[in-house]
């Protein structure tokens, strides 16, 4: 009995001896306690710098036509060609415009002739309005035939359609089309939380495919007053001067603005671990001996750190920086950072 008595001692002692074993691999990963590496972080000043993307738009496009059909006698331009403002592009068939010239003559020597009777009281009211009716439909039909006879370009731009060829006859496509590149558009959409920050006139960056690293300074040119309710975004302008036509309409643009500098905790880029299936981000921060697991919103990416938008990370706290995937929320941990 004594030796049945002391076995079973025995085996509870061997029992409490393992459980705690087990407790310390739970804190110590495996018996030996883990060394990472640390670094301290702080509060800095941090760009609040947003990137867009866009096509780049002409400022304005014209499509020259007729507002009726008719042949086309002559046109002067090709495509390509810079044309200002006022310049005669296509010459129409003058036909309709000379017989509309002859009528409008005819009712003005008309008109002249039952004005002086109508002052001398030689026709009625009624006959003399008849008359300056007539004769006022005749001009308006004349000066739209006029209009619509010789196409002047309303824009200083550059010929980029031309749809037909001298003689023929206008068949609903626009003649000719002239878009103004100097300055050249760009439509982006930023979130409703910058809404008081942005304003029109404020300066931006534009880099386009074409031309690599290089920037072209813009500005905001309209603020649309409406919000879109599925994206919680509104539609801002920007323009580019471009006065020596380099960016052209249908090039590939990336706009970047600059809402000044707010303070934020930055992290280095080994310290964020990233949950894997979820997205989430987490930094450990290492103090008294041990590591506390904590959820971070990250930011910009700052050439080898982000800053952080919101998480328990505060300015001077040690972050670990080595062994994050082995790493558990209180787990104690030996420190040597050279």
């Amino acid at each position: 009995m004594k030796r049945i008595a002391n076995v079973t001692i025995l085996l509870a002692i061997t029992l409490l001896v393992m459980g705690g074993c087990k407790k310390k691999e739970a804190v110590t990963a495996g018996g030996q306690t883990m060394t990472i590496r640390t670094q301290e972080v702080h509060v800095e000043d941090v760009d609040q710098t947003f990137e867009y993307t866009a096509i780049v738009e002409a400022n304005a496009v014209n499509n020259i036509a007729p507002l009726t059909g008719g042949r086309i006698d002559k046109i002067y331009v090709e495509v390509g060609d810079r044309v200002a403002k006022g310049k005669v592009l296509v010459q129409m068939n003058e036909n309709s415009l000379r017989q509309s010239k002859s009528q409008l003559d005819n009712l003005k020597a008309s008109f002249k002739r039952i004005d002086e009777l109508y002052k001398v009281g030689g026709c009625s009211k009624s006959d003399w309005d008849a008359m300056k009716t007539q004769l006022d439909v005749a001009q308006t039909t004349y000066d739209n035939l006029l209009e619509n006879t010789q196409l002047i370009s309303p824009i200083s731009g550059v010929v980029t359609q031309r749809n037909y060829d001298s003689g023929d006859l206008f068949g609903g496509l626009p003649v000719v089309q002239v878009q103004q590149i100097t300055p050249v558009k760009m439509n982006i959409n930023i979130s409703e939380t910058l809404f008081k920050q942005v304003k029109v006139g404020t300066p931006v960056s534009i880099k386009v495919d074409a031309y690599g690293d290089e920037e072209f300074k813009g500005k905001i040119s309209l603020i649309y007053p409406t919000m879109d309710g599925a994206t919680h975004t509104f539609p801002v302008e920007v323009q580019l001067a471009n006065t020596d036509s380099r960016v052209r309409p249908g090039m590939y643009a990336r706009v970047t603005i600059n809402f000044g500098t707010e303070k934020h905790v930055v992290v280095p880029d080994e310290a964020i671990f990233r949950q894997q299936g979820s997205g989430n981000r987490y930094v450990y921060v290492y103090k008294d001996g041990k590591v506390s697991f904590n959820q971070v919103e990250v930011g910009r990416h700052l050439d080898k750190s982000y800053e952080l938008l919101s998480g328990n990370v505060q300015d001077g706290d040690m972050v670990a920086t080595t062994g994050l995937a082995r790493l558990k929320d209180g787990l104690e941990v030996n420190v040597a950072n050279k």
